[in-house]
């Protein structure tokens, strides 16, 4: 009997590890404890040769070529930062008969479709399980368990330095450069965080999720998104007062239409919801499925072990050949994303004059007195896909905690207001 058991359970993976950063080697240090894995790492393509590493030196070599055509290798671990050299190794290394693990969730955002076609032509698999949340297993978790039908929404905070900056200007009452500055320090902010703070990199975990959720495939600027470099300390002040914390929340949900909003924007979240629980650099995805109400995942979404542990999955599941089907994607009626619904919105700014009032259906809050000035209200999604108004001028806008009004909601609140006026 004994002799009968898989043999790609014993299947050697010979890995050729593109980058040598904290995830590159956070996964070497990691496959030395782990030798269950039956993995090892051939050799290591970087960048500058100079640097002092922690590894034997005749592992490292700067030419691409080394790994990518080395028959022996089969399997490619990309985890650079660039994206479109990114993108051809891992296209070269699948067309050579490899199999990939990338944490790339730029190139991947802006290739996906290519990706897509790529892994098809070649049977072989790409697996990122690192590219999105980290150590928190959401791709394989959408792929494997929630059925398209099942799946209602997903709400996540996926971007670890935004979420630490707000966590420091709730909880010690630092204004927005403050709380960059000690992110940056801590070493949870790039030297450069504009693709953090401005939410870029937020939107790109978002494409592969989405994909995996819903089996959209959208590339990143078609999606409504913000970061959280206009919100200033009296919107925390006025969030406290509502008893709300501020996260940078990446959403989807199904509609009544069949379609699916999505977007990644600053949100008001109560006390008492998940969410509002993932505090400095962690990552919170809470899913909403048919009959199983909701679903919380919660883990670190940023650094070396968590990143490498997330590679270190999709290395052991490539021992028995596993693969994305994209079950929803190639097996179901892929929805559309919605533009025609509405958003109930908090927006601050210092000037009457750059806030198109008329485009909001009604205002249910202002104030107007102070310095910085507020009004809580209910605008078409279509205004923020087509106007940069929102996030221009020192203008700051926040979601609110219910935010997806749709269509045939505001109509019998409209129909409604209109016989409460005896029309």
């Amino acid at each position: 009997m004994g002799k009968s058991i898989n043999n790609n359970y014993h299947k050697k993976l010979v890995i050729g590890l593109f980058g040598f950063g904290v995830v590159g080697e956070g996964l070497y240090k990691a496959l030395q404890q782990t030798s269950s894995l039956n993995a090892t790492i051939k050799k290591v393509c970087i960048k500058h040769p100079g640097k002092k590493r922690n590894a034997p030196e005749e592992l490292f070599t700067t030419d691409k070529d080394v790994l990518l055509n080395d028959e022996e290798i089969n399997v490619i671990v990309e985890v650079i930062n660039e994206s479109e050299p990114a993108f051809e190794i891992v296209s070269t290394a699948l067309l050579n008969g490899k199999h990939v693990v990338s944490a790339s969730k730029k190139m991947i955002a802006e290739h996906l479709p290519q990706l897509l076609q790529l892994q098809k032509k070649t049977g072989k698999s790409f697996l990122c399980e690192a590219a999105a949340c980290a150590s928190i297993p959401v791709i394989r978790n959408l792929e494997e368990y929630y059925d398209n039908d099942l799946l209602h929404s997903l709400k996540a905070i996926v971007n670890g330095s935004t979420n630490f900056i707000l966590t420091k200007m709730f909880e010690e009452d630092l204004d927005f450069k403050d709380a960059l500055l000690l992110a940056q320090q801590l070493g949870f902010a790039e030297s450069d965080p504009s693709l953090d703070v401005d939410g870029w990199d937020a939107i790109n975990k978002w494409i592969i999720l989405l994909a995996h959720a819903y089996g959209i495939v959208e590339y990143p600027t078609n999606v409504v998104f913000n970061g959280i470099q206009n919100i200033q300390l009296s919107d925390a002040v006025v969030a406290k007062e509502k008893h709300y914390d501020i996260k940078l929340v990446a959403q989807a949900k199904k509609l009544l239409n069949g379609k699916v909003a999505a977007f990644v924007l600053p949100q008001f979240v109560k006390h008492d919801e998940p969410l509002s629980f993932v505090k400095n650099e962690y990552n919170g995805v809470v899913i909403e499925s048919s009959f199983a109400d909701k679903q919380f995942f919660y883990g670190k979404g940023a650094g070396s072990f968590p990143t490498a542990s997330a590679v270190l999955s999709d290395i052991g599941a490539l021992r028995y050949n596993y693969h994305y089907e994209y079950k929803k994607l190639y097996h179901h009626i892929v929805p559309e994303l919605a533009t025609d619904f509405y958003i109930k919105a908090y927006v601050s700014f210092d000037d009457w004059k750059f806030i198109p009032k008329e485009k909001f259906e009604w205002i249910e809050e202002w104030h107007a007195e102070e310095e910085r000035k507020y009004l809580i209200g209910v605008i078409a999604f279509s205004e923020l896909k087509i106007n940069n108004w929102w996030k221009e001028n020192n203008t700051s806008l926040i979601l609110s905690p219910e935010p997806i009004i749709e269509d045939v909601e505001i109509r019998k609140l409209k129909k409604k207001s209109l016989e409460l006026a005896g029309v």
